[in-house]
């Protein structure tokens, strides 16, 4: 498989460290949306990341598309989500709650990196649901008691989680305040001793 994208990316990361736990190779094409677009183009139409190329030349998008996959590929008793029910239902709104939160943070980015005029309405806009998506997540964690957010194995939940704020801390410092967010901060640092956060990382580098 082909995985296609950087690792400064929350979602590209996200799915590299899920291949790395289900023991799946991949060759990784670290290609930019800017940098390298037309690239990316001629395999996603959307020129987007991240882009997974399947060994019969099948093309995945999307964060989340590409996981279910690789969940049918490792099979119920190894896939990091619950198959069915309260459990399932829970992770996936913390799932979408860490990649809402990465969107936004992106949108951040892009506002300011590539706006000659910033809306300050649109980046408020931005501010307060990175604000509120950080106190809903740290009183839900908060409410756990297991060494992970669903019991004692990291899950996909943990990993979008994790992944998310770790952009939000490296591109805009000032969103994430430990004291004020400590169970998210223990969960972030938690994740990111692991082997395979420490091997699919990259320092974040703003496009230009």
């Amino acid at each position: 498989m082909i995985l296609i994208g950087q690792f400064d990316s929350p979602f590209v990361r996200r799915v590299a460290i899920a291949m790395r736990l289900y023991g799946i190779g991949f060759e990784h094409r670290p290609w930019s949306v800017f940098g390298d677009a037309e690239k990316i183009a001629a395999v996603n139409p959307m020129r987007r990341v991240p882009t997974l190329v399947l060994d019969d030349g099948e093309v995945l998008i999307e964060s989340a598309a590409i996981l279910d996959h690789l969940d049918e590929i490792a099979g119920r008793a190894r896939a990091l989500i619950a198959e069915s029910g309260v459990r399932r239902r829970q992770a996936l709104k913390i799932m979408a709650l860490g990649t809402g939160l990465a969107d936004k943070a992106v949108a951040l980015v892009y506002e300011r990196a590539l706006h000659e005029a910033t809306s300050d309405t649109w980046i408020a806009r931005c501010r307060a649901q990175v604000a509120d998506v950080l106190t809903a997540l740290e009183r839900d964690r908060a409410a756990r008691r297991g060494p992970w957010w669903f019991g004692d194995q990291l899950g996909h939940a943990d990993i979008a989680v994790a992944c998310a704020l770790r952009f939000v801390r490296d591109a805009h410092g000032d969103l994430f305040d430990e004291a004020r967010f400590p169970y998210l901060a223990a969960h972030s640092a938690a994740c990111e001793a692991l082997p395979d956060f420490i091997e699919i990382s990259q320092a974040f580098v703003p496009p230009s």
